[in-house]
């Protein structure tokens, strides 16, 4: 490659950088959208999981609350003790469901993080190949 520059001038090989700095960002660029249709992806995934979450909460309530508080109502237990125990019990098991879906949708998991790196480092070479 060296070889065909030879004979160039100054402004000819400048010109010859700043066009492949400009292929390079341009495939840069390309890369980050398909990163960020894979985040979006996750992003996707993520939102299941906070529906699969309340319907399993919304599951649950009725179970406890017809299965359970009977029990606890043969048991001995007054019916409106019954029923909160139960509704306590179910608000906790969907608030770790729940909790775990939003913990997918950080921002740290959004960040298209190797495209960051890949053109971090592109510049850097851009800057070398400038000098």
């Amino acid at each position: 490659m060296s070889d065909e520059r030879t004979g160039q001038s100054l402004p000819d090989l400048f010109a010859d950088v700043l066009s492949q700095v400009t292929n390079l960002f341009r495939t840069e660029v390309r890369l980050a959208k398909a990163e960020m249709s894979e985040k979006i992806g996750d992003l996707v995934s993520s939102a299941g999981m906070i529906i699969a979450g309340a319907v399993l909460l919304i599951a649950a309530g009725i179970l406890f609350l017809q299965g359970i508080v009977l029990l606890l109502v043969w048991f001995g237990m007054p019916e409106v003790w019954a029923t909160f125990a139960v509704a306590v019990v179910v608000g906790i098991v969907g608030y770790i469901v729940v909790r775990k879906g939003l913990s997918n949708l950080s921002v740290e998991q959004l960040t298209p993080e190797r495209t960051i790196h890949s053109l971090n480092r592109d510049a850097a070479v851009a800057k070398e190949q400038v000098q």
